[in-house]
């Protein structure tokens, strides 16, 4: 929706910066528009002659309308032409981009305030895209320390020493209750549909994802004119040519980091526009498994960044993957948009956006 010119002050004045007992408060962005849609999906349809209006609860010739994603979606005054698209990874929704667990601006506000326009997107089968068009059982087994470990927070319930999270017992209360399960079985192609449809609707942009977000994250690239650039935050795989994906590594995670084949003609696609990976800390290097599985998870994935890295450069891309620390952002956990100097995190992506004429 268009906001009037008092309404949207207010409004970044007073919401955005967080009138909600934040001590973390932006600086006022003027908001011109915003509002949210659903992207993509599809629509099946029940067995039969639709007799609703005498058989209520008979379903015969019923539609049912799933598989989309959702977007929320924010346009500040004078915005830069690209727009910023956030697509989260495994058990997370757009909540990953918003206020950080002890109350920070997340991406969101801080992409809004360097004059981006954003879209927060809920995959399909996830968060505000629950709606699916399969079946599933959504399991109530308790996983937090498991998540908690494989993030590279620490060793449950220890901390690495330079974490850089908040460590008081109400910011890791906020960060386990934003887990969120999947309504229906991931399927990468109905996410890639819906992320398609989503750039239809914001245009050119880069496409920033994390985690497992990165596999159609990859397939939205190779399928959408309008992402004219990728920032992968530790992306779980990586697209190789027929023929050339790399032997599994192995590693201690029960997690292992596999590279997907895809077609020689879709692989160049990815060769045409810029590309950065980013890693965090606490992530070994080498080929020498380490009993930590939590941090061989990522040595194993950082090792497959490596290598796709190579081939992709070999045909002409413009990839470039980047260990923070070796540019002196240091503690980072999986989450580094949440991360207590997420701010670094995000100069750094846009220092890259400027480099590569992706900021105008």
């Amino acid at each position: 929706m268009k906001l009037p010119k008092i309404a949207a002050a207010l409004f970044a004045a007073a919401v955005l910066t967080g009138l909600t007992g934040s001590a973390f408060a932006m600086k006022p962005v003027t908001i011109v528009d915003q509002g949210s849609f659903l992207a993509g999906g599809t629509v099946v349809t029940a067995p039969g002659t639709y007799k609703g209006t005498t058989e209520p609860t008979n379903n015969a010739g019923e539609t049912l309308h799933g598989d989309h994603a959702y977007v929320f979606y924010q346009k500040p005054k004078n915005a830069h032409h690209n727009s910023m698209v956030f697509l989260h990874g495994y058990g997370q929704s757009a909540k990953t981009w918003e206020t950080t667990p002890d109350g920070r601006d997340g991406f969101q506000n801080i992409f809004l305030e360097k004059g981006y326009k954003t879209y927060l997107v809920d995959e399909p089968r996830r968060g505000r895209a629950g709606r699916s068009t399969v079946a599933t059982t959504i399991s109530a087994r308790p996983d937090d320390q498991l998540w908690f470990n494989n993030f590279r927070i620490g060793q449950w319930p220890g901390y690495y020493d330079n974490a850089a999270v908040p460590k008081d017992a109400a910011s890791q209360d906020q960060f386990f209750r934003a887990m969120t399960p999947d309504t229906g079985a991931f399927d990468q192609k109905v996410v890639v549909d819906a992320m398609t449809a989503v750039f239809e609707k914001a245009g050119d942009g880069v496409l920033v994802t994390h985690s497992a977000g990165g596999g159609p994250g990859w397939g939205t690239a190779m399928a959408s004119n309008h992402v004219k650039g990728v920032i992968a935050l530790e992306p779980g795989t990586f697209p190789f040519p027929e023929g050339e994906v790399p032997p599994v590594e192995k590693t201690t995670s029960p997690f292992p980091a596999k590279g997907t084949a895809v077609s020689m003609d879709d692989f160049m696609k990815l060769t045409k526009i810029p590309i950065v990976v980013y890693f965090g800390d606490n992530i070994p290097k080498g080929d020498t498994p380490v009993a930590n599985w939590g941090e061989d998870n990522w040595r194993v994935r950082w090792n497959l960044a490596k290598k796709w890295e190579a081939v992709m450069n070999k045909y002409g891309g413009h990839v470039q993957v980047i260990s923070l620390p070796d540019i002196g952002i240091k503690g980072n956990t999986h989450f580094m948009m949440a991360d207590l100097n997420n701010r670094d995190v995000a100069n750094a992506m846009e220092q890259w956006m400027k480099e590569n004429g992706l900021a105008k």
